[in-house]
């Protein structure tokens, strides 16, 4: 579905440096990092909003530089205005509507009343989770094969969170349709995700399936003696605590631990947080 190679994006303050991941038809991926990473700067470019200094995008066999092509099977949701603030629901969206190949404006109606928003309503007077969900339906509405979502879930109501992430699950069921979501809500991932792609200034941390990334680590919890024992080069990061300490550490099939300490498989959020401290302590 999506094919990323080497991209790169200058942007003085900031550079997105050689981001290289595929995203397979039929799943969900999500976009980790701290604030500053890099997440929101690679969305906008694989939208064409910010262009490329180098590398290649390719969504379903067609190179952004096939810019209808490539462009008329992505829905998106981003936390910027990008619609006309000062027009109706219907009217933004008949009017960025008429872009897609796809587009119906029957399908919209549908949606607004399913995620109870008013297609008459002017866009400025939205909240701001009502703009989101406005986005999100738009992006339904023209059909699209990829779904980019940049931080959405942070400012849907409980109730309209679980909808969203029923229906980007239910998207990806024909095995035909993708979704990559950036999120700082990382138990989301852990249930809906199957790939996870990890950046961090710039740079790509990693990007692999979840079940292997899983398997690559384990999170011991322990005292601090026992945990000195493992050898330095499989720790990844190790916490002291007043009691016990945990360390991240690289797992094979072959490792063994000590009895008296606690393996966990660790969640995303472990995952990410014990790499940070890791690359902070490098510096």
């Amino acid at each position: 579905m999506l094919v990323i190679k080497e991209v790169t994006k200058d942007l003085q303050q900031f550079q997105l440096q050689d981001i290289t991941f595929t995203l397979p038809k039929g799943y969900i991926m999500g976009l980790i990092g701290p604030n500053g990473a890099g997440k929101t700067t690679l969305l906008h470019t694989l939208l064409g909003l910010y262009k490329a200094d180098h590398g290649e995008m390719i969504r379903n066999g067609y190179s952004i530089s096939e810019e209808h092509n490539y462009k008329d099977g992505i829905g998106f949701v981003l936390n910027e205005d990008c619609f006309l603030t000062g027009l109706s629901l219907q009217k933004n969206a008949d009017y960025f509507g008429s872009f897609y190949s796809n587009y119906s404006s029957k399908r919209f109606q549908d949606l607004c009343r399913q995620y109870e928003l008013l297609p008459e309503r002017k866009l400025k007077k939205l909240s701001k989770g009502e703009k989101l969900k406005f986005q999100f339906a738009f992006a339904l509405s023209h059909q699209p094969e990829l779904l980019i979502l940049d931080e959405p879930t942070a400012n849907f109501d409980p109730e309209f969170q679980k909808e969203f992430l029923r229906t980007i699950t239910g998207f990806v069921n024909d095995g035909e349709h993708s979704v990559l979501l950036a999120t700082h809500l990382t138990k989301e991932l852990d249930r809906i995700a199957d790939y996870i792609t990890f950046l961090n200034h710039g740079k790509l941390v990693f990007s692999k399936d979840k079940e292997s990334m899983y398997d690559s680590y384990r999170l011991l919890i322990g005292e601090d003696y026992k945990l000195n024992l493992i050898r330095k080069e499989r720790v990844l990061y190790k916490e002291v605590g007043k009691h016990t300490s945990k360390a991240l550490v690289y797992h094979t099939k072959r490792s063994e631990y000590d009895k008296e300490i606690v393996v966990q498989i660790p969640s995303i959020e472990d995952i990410m947080y014990f790499t940070l401290k890791s690359e902070e302590r490098r510096k």
